[in-house]
C-alpha cells in the first residue's frame, strides 16, 4: 500500500524535532496496522506480517504461506508450488514463503491512515512525558521559579518553562496564599513516570531552606561552609547545624551575614519563618547545647551511655529552651538525632535532695 510522499519527511522531523527514533515509530505503526488488519479481515495475526520498505514510500502486507502440491486443496493459508515459485523461484514443496497481499478494500486505506496517526500521537505523548521526566528528574532538589498557573481545589499548579508542576497541600508552607501570576521559588522533589509524568514541589521540604541558604551564601557552594543537618516545621521554625573546613572560619556568621543580610533574605521568602543556625559539632554535649538555642544551658549529660541525653537549664531559660508546645527541644533532638530531656536546674536539685 502506497503512503503519501509527505510520510517520510514527517518521520524525519518527528526524529529530529521531538527526539522520536523513526526505526521505533515505524514499528510501532507496523504493529498498529497489523492489529488493525487483523480487524478488518478476521485473519490469524500470527501468519501476517507487516513491514515497510527502506525508504518508506510503501508499507507491505504478507502472509506467510506453505508450499503444497497442485493435487491438494490448497487452504488460505497454503499456496501451489507454481504459484509459490513465482514469487519465490527456489521454492520447493514444504516450505514456507511470505505471500504478498494485495489491499482492494479502499475502507482499510482509511483505517490505516487512522490507525497512522493514533499511533503518531501516542509516540509524541511519550516523548514529551520521556523529555519532562529526563529534564526535571535530574533537577531534582534544586530550587527553580515558577509562575502561579491556577489554583485547583488546594492544589497550586505552576507554570515552569513549558511544562506544569504540581504543589500539593501538604508541600505548601502553612498560612502561605497565593494568587494566579505570583512568581514563586519551590524546590523539585520528585519527576514521577506513571500514566503521565508529573513533576512535585515543594516548599515545606527542610532541603528547600537548605538550597535557599546555598543561594545566599557563597560559602556553602565553594566548600568553606557545609550543612551537617536540618530540621524544620514548615512555617514556624528551622533548625540548621553548619560547620567549616576552615578551623579560623566562622560558619554561622557566614550563613546569617552582615547585621543579618543573608539570613534576612531568607526568612522573607519564607514569610517569617524563625531560623536558628548552629554550629555543629562532633561532641554530642557540645553539639545539643549548641542546637537548644536561643536558650542557655547549664549542663548535658548522657543517660545510661545510649543516645538519651539530660539538659539541665536556668530556671528562666526552661520555658525557651522547650518551646511553644515543646518546639524547640523537638526540633533539637532531630537535628542532633539525640533523645533530650529537659530539666531547669531547681528541679535537677530537688532531684538530687530526694
Amino acid at each position: 500500500m502506497r503512503l503519501d510522499a509527505s510520510f517520510a519527511q514527517v518521520v524525519s522531523q518527528l526524529e529530529r524535532e521531538r527526539g522520536i527514533p523513526a526505526s521505533d515509530l515505524m514499528m510501532a505503526i507496523e504493529i498498529a496496522f497489523l492489529s488493525a488488519y487483523k480487524k478488518k479481515f478476521g485473519l490469524i495475526k500470527e501468519n501476517i506480517t507487516v513491514a515497510f520498505n527502506k525508504n518508506m514510500s510503501e508499507i507491505n502486507i504478507s502472509a506467510k504461506k506453505k508450499v503444497v502440491g497442485d493435487d491438494i486443496d490448497a487452504s488460505d493459508f497454503q499456496i501451489y508450488h507454481d504459484m509459490a515459485q513465482e514469487i519465490v523461484p527456489t521454492a520447493e514443496i514444504g516450505d514456507e514463503i511470505d505471500v504478498p497481499v494485495e489491499i482492494k478494500n479502499e475502507d482499510f486505506g482509511r483505517l490505516a491512515a487512522q490507525v497512522a496517526k493514533q499511533v503518531i500521537t501516542q509516540k509524541l505523548r511519550e516523548a514529551e512525558k520521556k523529555q519532562v521526566y529526563d529534564e526535571y528528574h535530574d533537577k531534582k532538589g534544586q530550587i527553580i521559579t515558577g509562575l502561579v498557573q491556577r489554583l485547583e481545589k488546594n492544589n497550586i499548579i505552576l507554570k515552569l518553562g513549558r511544562h506544569e508542576a504540581v504543589l500539593l497541600p501538604n508541600e505548601q508552607i502553612p498560612g502561605e496564599k497565593f494568587r494566579v501570576g505570583d512568581r514563586i521559588k519551590v524546590l523539585i522533589t520528585e519527576a514521577v513516570g506513571t500514566k503521565g509524568t508529573q513533576i512535585l514541589l515543594s516548599r515545606a521540604n527542610p532541603i528547600f531552606v537548605q538550597k535557599l541558604f546555598e543561594l545566599e551564601v557563597p560559602e556553602l557552594t565553594d566548600g568553606t561552609v557545609s550543612v551537617k543537618s536540618i530540621s524544620r516545621e514548615a512555617g514556624y521554625r528551622t533548625k540548621i547545624a553548619v560547620s567549616t573546613s576552615r578551623g579560623n572560619a566562622d560558619p554561622v556568621g557566614a550563613c546569617i551575614g552582615t547585621k543579618g543580610s543573608r539570613i534576612r533574605a531568607i526568612v522573607d521568602e519564607l514569610k517569617g519563618e524563625k531560623i536558628d543556625v548552629v554550629r555543629w559539632n562532633i561532641n554530642p554535649t557540645d553539639f545539643i547545647s549548641n542546637a537548644l538555642s536561643p536558650a542557655k544551658v547549664s549542663m548535658v549529660k548522657n543517660v545510661n551511655n545510649h543516645d538519651k541525653y539530660l539538659v539541665i537549664v536556668p530556671d528562666d531559660q526552661l520555658s525557651l529552651a522547650i518551646g511553644r508546645e515543646g518546639q524547640n527541644v523537638r526540633l533539637a533532638s532531630r537535628l542532633t538525632n539525640f533523645h533530650i530531656d529537659i530539666e531547669s536546674e531547681t528541679q535537677s536539685r530537688q532531684k538530687l535532695g530526694e
